[in-house]
């Protein structure tokens, strides 16, 4: 019986998902001169409340895709918003200890070597950067700058494609600081980092992809003097991911945009910089900074004390038994025979844990959960993205469901297991496993030809496909994959050799 060890269910700080779209690469810059119109994408409705807790991630990379109205190449994500921390009154700062982590050499000033200002740092993301006597207005949003030759405007988020995620991030301008301009009233040694936390931020993936992630490959180079200046801030959320800001700063976070203060730099960032989904492309930060440095900086954060998969020497740990971790859904693309897959995984000599994300436990609490598996396998969803708290050398088990979704689930959780150091697996639902063969006669298009529901479009197929699925994995087929999994670790080669 599972309940033979207890089954802890954590509850990850995570929101979840409404849905993602692929538009096209159009340089659409969230960054502009002044008086040059920024070009607006279509408005995007909105799906559902965030009660209603689901999440889909997707990255299209391949054939098999829904009509879009722009071509093919670039991928963005939606989800609902939480709403923004309503509170009133003068600028909200976060205390931020030291941290005590390793970092680089800190870096006084911004040496831009004759670049633009601004300029575009990745395919999803705008940067300004500017050094001199730099002083910061939040409430107007506005950062005036000697020497600055003109005028700049940018949304300082990570999705400057997407019209609707920018509609809730404020937009930012820096422009020539002429005659004695403002009164400082603070003055700092640091860089100055402004960020938003509107757009997607209360969903787990994004919370990483969009912000965190880029932030880190922002402010690493400057070794904890460096001062996030958060914009559309939201306290619960800053709070949730306060440790991983103690690790990048020795500075108090900023509520910029209700901060009556001038603050007076040396130097400011404006506008975190993207790579890839949950990556880090070292061969692109000034320190060679990778994924493995974030992943360190996240056990730093949150106490994890396992960096690789690896059992316990004492024989009489139960630690020495690799620990499997089952994410939990509730709402859908759920395990409608969870007990029966923990109760198999036993048999196969597994330590089995069951964690059911949720926005409202502590972070570092489930992140300790997860970090004390070898194994997690969850159906694809946000809840996934908790495999960045994984050790080195553990197993991801994307159940992917059914309807030709193995584009989605290549982008955005097997692509980046490969820089996490984590082997992954895909298990696709079958016809057989999913409960939409229960919903739709035999030779319905939803079961004979999924392709015919992509193109209609991202809303017909997140419906049917992500929304409406639920999943009942078949336990022979499903106990091969654990078996493959076994023979990855540590654990199964120990096993095999005292045989």
């Amino acid at each position: 019986e599972v309940d033979q060890e207890p089954v802890e269910r954590g509850r990850a700080a995570a929101g979840e998902c409404v849905a993602h779209r692929l538009h096209a690469r159009v340089p659409r810059p969230a960054l502009r001169h002044q008086d040059e119109a920024l070009p607006h994408g279509e408005d995007r409705g909105r799906h559902q409340s965030r009660g209603a807790a689901r999440d889909d991630q997707g990255k299209r990379q391949d054939g098999g895709r829904p009509s879009r109205s722009r071509s093919e190449e670039e991928e963005e994500e939606e989800a609902p918003p939480k709403p923004a921390d309503t509170s009133t009154g003068g600028g909200v700062s976060v205390r931020v200890p030291v941290s005590t982590s390793t970092t680089p050499v800190p870096v006084a000033v911004i040496d831009r070597q004759g670049k633009p200002v601004c300029y575009e740092s990745g395919r999803r993301s705008d940067t300004c950067e500017a050094a001199g006597d730099v002083r910061v207005q939040g409430r107007s949003q506005t950062i005036q700058v000697r020497p600055l030759d003109r005028e700049w405007k940018v949304k300082p988020y990570c999705r400057k494609q997407d019209a609707y995620a920018l509609s809730h991030v404020k937009e930012w301008t820096l422009r020539p600081l002429s005659g004695g301009g403002p009164h400082c009233t603070v003055n700092s040694s640091a860089t100055a980092f402004v960020l938003s936390t509107g757009g997607f931020t209360g969903n787990l993936f994004h919370d990483y992809t969009d912000v965190l992630v880029p932030a880190f490959i922002t402010a690493h180079r400057f070794g904890g003097e460096v001062q996030f200046l958060v914009s559309s801030f939201k306290s619960w959320w800053t709070n949730r991911y306060l440790e991983i800001f103690q690790q990048l700063s020795r500075h108090e976070v900023i509520d910029i945009d209700n901060d009556d203060e001038v603050r007076c730099y040396g130097g400011v960032v404006v506008g975190p910089t993207f790579h890839k989904e949950l990556g880090v492309d070292a061969s692109k930060t000034p320190t060679g900074a990778s994924m493995v440095d974030f992943r360190a900086m996240l056990r730093g954060a949150f106490g994890l004390s396992r960096a690789a998969a690896e059992p316990s020497g004492d024989r009489w740990d139960i630690r020495r038994r690799p620990r499997l971790l089952i994410i939990s859904r509730k709402n859908s693309r759920a395990f409608l025979n969870e007990r029966a897959m923990a109760d198999m995984a036993m048999s196969l000599g597994y330590d089995v844990r069951v964690g059911e994300p949720d926005t409202n436990t502590e972070v570092s609490r489930f992140a300790r959960l997860v970090n004390s598996a070898d194994v997690m396998v969850g159906v694809h969803g946000a809840g996934l993205t908790n495999m960045l708290f994984l050790p080195a050398g553990a197993v991801l088990i994307q159940v992917i469901p059914y309807g030709g979704l193995e584009w989605l689930a290549r982008g955005t959780f097997e692509e980046p297991s490969k820089d996490m150091q984590l082997h992954y697996i895909g298990y696709k639902i079958q016809l057989d496993e999913t409960t939409l063969s229960e919903q739709y006669p035999k030779d319905h298009p939803v079961l004979t030809d999924p392709l015919s529901i992509h193109k209609q479009g991202w809303e017909a197929l997140k419906t049917v496909y992500l929304e409406k699925q639920n999943v009942r994995p078949h336990l022979g087929r499903l106990k091969l994959t654990f078996l493959e999994a076994l023979k990855l670790l540590p654990h199964g080669r120990q096993a095999k050799a005292n045989n």
